[in-house]
């Protein structure tokens, strides 16, 4: 006998629904199943999404605020030099550059086996990439690799102020 395809669920808003899991392996679709019991049906999760939109967005706002504050008092407090590229980059990448730079140093130093004097290394090879772009695509690298990114950064990541402040 065949492990059903096809569920009878009754979600947390109340509504009834058949669900073909038959795209789950035999032994998933059991515990898929009560997972969506959990759960609201597709309509009353994306009505509800939809709804709270401006909510979701002063929210939104506001840590972006809170982030580009912190990003831009650590890069005044390391020196760190003016980020390149187009405007609307500029600050997602200092917030990505503070991002990464604050997780390799908790990585790296403070949980890991670096002394300060190998951090201060990274920390200026850190400040000579400053296209914005950069950073922005290293925002989900861990911080573990980040010494080995900043090696394969390019002269075109590269500013062309002097990197010897």
């Amino acid at each position: 006998m065949a492990v059903r395809t096809e569920w009878q669920i009754t979600h947390s808003c109340g509504h009834e629904i058949t669900h073909d899991l038959s795209d789950r392996p035999a032994d998933k679709r059991a515990g898929f199943a009560r997972w969506l019991g959990g759960r609201d049906c597709t309509d009353c999760w994306k009505t509800a999404r939809d709804s709270n939109t401006v909510a979701k967005e002063e929210w939104l706002a506001a840590k972006r605020a809170e982030e580009q504050q912190a990003a831009l008092a650590w890069a005044e407090q390391f020196e760190m030099p003016a980020l390149e590229g187009p405007e609307r980059a500029l600050a997602w990448g200092q917030r990505s550059r503070f991002q990464l730079a604050t997780t390799a140093y908790t990585t790296l130093v403070t949980e890991g086996t670096w002394d300060e004097a190998d951090w201060s290394a990274l920390e200026e090879k850190i400040r000579t990439v400053t296209r914005a772009g950069w950073w922005i695509d290293q925002r989900d690298a861990d911080g573990t690799d980040l010494p080995e990114l900043l090696d394969a950064a390019t002269a075109d990541d590269r500013g062309t102020e002097n990197p010897f402040r």
